[in-house]
């Protein structure tokens, strides 16, 4: 993406939060500024979360306008409570908040306001412009958000972006009362038309409705820059009391109940393992309990009693991919990649049209160092790509099973080509531009010139070039 479209995207960002600390994420003043005593943004890439919420989501999307496929979920990992919407249809949502909502219904509502303003096209209309290095790192986090899972695997890795700098005042990224009440309202006429009670949206409200009553430097950031009005608790009570009766007591269908403990259980085993340690023991019949205590024994090294605690999940759910998927991650990440691979078979098996689940087997094949495995692993790691396009982990690892192709065939090319056309596409999703063009012209030297990865390639050269450069390039 070019520079230009780079700082236009940037300040279309909307940073709705819906809870509490607007968007003010610690990046470097300089590109080469890494460290310093600013806090470190982590991600959750997690294929069972993001697959509950898309679910939850797509009736709200579709009476919206939009294409449920085309609105990206990125998880942000922080006891802040705190969601909003960026660069289009990107929603980022805070873990602090999805553990505080206490049902799927309340989460619904938290999507629908999102949605609304997405729908509604609100824009950021901020007093001064952003440097464009913040700009681009911006982007890069947007469009890049799974690089911060470097591991892989449906978990958490560090994130990408350290520094001490602000990338915008306050006043930049505040709304007035009026946009806010606007997207609770779409949000509101979102949930109806999907068939979903506004209780939730309701409930989650009042869960907040005590901050006015605290002194301000003990208020939730939400509060002193979005207050969230007893006008907008209101009009949402009374939009929920005079809703028809089928509507105001609408149950969403169990299995999202049954998709939200088990959200609850995951992120409690990954994010408090010693609290669900305390909290839970082998004996607990429940299985969203089980669940939480195999993630925080594989979470504090206890890998034989977790994989224990995973094969009972499995026997009492065979057809349940995640399980599946955790049992393979707790053997890749100790170093058991063979036994590794039966089960990430066995969940995409079950799963097939997830990208992380494909990611992840490609990753594991790979890593076997088998060249018996190469081929399949290179299919899964492409299918994962036509799932999901811009993950940069996802082509760091093609670059390197092409570049393992080449070797154990002799032939340097086209899979050198191949390779630098990997990377740049891996710079591209990580919001780097003249990486990316530098390596698509190394790309079109290798490939065969009119072939499918050229012509990709010539396009992100094109692209990524600087303005004046653009016409000459096409004629090249």
């Amino acid at each position: 993406m070019p520079t230009g479209k780079l700082k236009r995207l940037a300040f279309a960002v909307l940073a709705f939060a819906f809870a509490t600390n607007m968007l003010l994420l610690p990046l470097p003043a300089r590109a080469q500024d890494e460290g310093g005593d600013g806090e470190q943004l982590k991600f959750i890439r997690d294929a069972e979360i993001e697959n509950y919420m898309h679910e939850l989501a797509a009736p709200i999307e579709r009476v919206a306008g939009l294409d449920p496929h085309s609105v990206t979920f990125t998880i942000i990992e922080s006891p802040t409570v705190n969601s909003f919407v960026a660069g289009g249809q990107h929603e980022f949502f805070y873990t602090g908040l999805l553990q505080l909502t206490a049902s799927p219904e309340e989460l619904a509502g938290v999507i629908a306001h999102e949605t609304g303003h997405i729908a509604d096209g609100h824009l950021i209309r901020g007093e001064a412009e952003m440097h464009d290095a913040s700009a681009e790192a911006i982007i890069g986090m947007i469009l890049g958000a799974a690089a911060a899972a470097a591991a892989g695997n449906g978990q958490a890795a560090a994130g990408i972006f350290t520094g001490s700098q602000q990338i915008a005042e306050r006043n930049y990224l505040t709304f007035s009362r009026s946009v806010e009440a606007s997207a609770d309202a779409a949000g509101m006429s979102f949930l109806d038309k999907a068939g979903i009670s506004t209780h939730g949206m309701l409930d989650f409200f009042e869960k907040l409705e005590g901050q006015e009553l605290l002194p301000q430097d003990r208020q939730m950031e939400y509060v002193q820059t979005h207050p969230l009005t007893q006008d907008r608790i209101d009009a949402v009570r009374y939009h929920w009391e005079h809703s028809p009766p089928a509507l105001r007591n609408a149950k969403l269908p169990e299995k999202f109940y049954i998709m939200h403990r088990r959200m609850e259980a995951k992120l409690l085993g990954y994010l408090q393992p010693q609290e669900a340690l305390l909290r839970y023991t082998d004996k607990d019949p429940r299985i969203p309990a089980r669940y939480a205590l195999a993630i925080a024994l594989y979470r504090t090294n206890q890998t034989d009693h977790a994989i224990k605690v995973t094969d009972g999940l499995i026997k009492d759910e065979p057809n349940n991919p995640f399980f599946y998927e955790l049992k393979a991650q707790i053997q890749f990440e100790n170093g058991r990649t063979e036994q590794s691979i039966g089960n990430y078979k066995k969940a995409n098996d079950l799963l097939p049209d997830s990208s992380l689940l494909r990611q992840a087997y490609g990753h594991a094949l790979l890593e076997s160092h088998d060249p018996a495995d190469l081929d399949l692993a290179i299919r899964q790691l492409i299918e994962a790509n036509q799932l999901e396009a811009h993950d940069p982990l996802t082509w760091h690892l093609l670059a390197v099973a092409w570049g393992r192709k080449g070797e154990l065939g002799g032939t340097v090319q086209p899979y050198d080509g191949m390779v630098q056309y990997a990377l740049a596409e891996e710079s591209i999703a990580r919001g780097n531009d003249k990486a990316a063009g530098q390596l698509a012209g190394r790309a079109m030297r290798a490939l065969p010139k009119g072939s499918p990865y050229w012509l990709r390639a010539q396009d992100i050269k094109l692209t990524t070039a600087p303005e004046g450069d653009r016409d000459s390039g096409r004629h090249k």
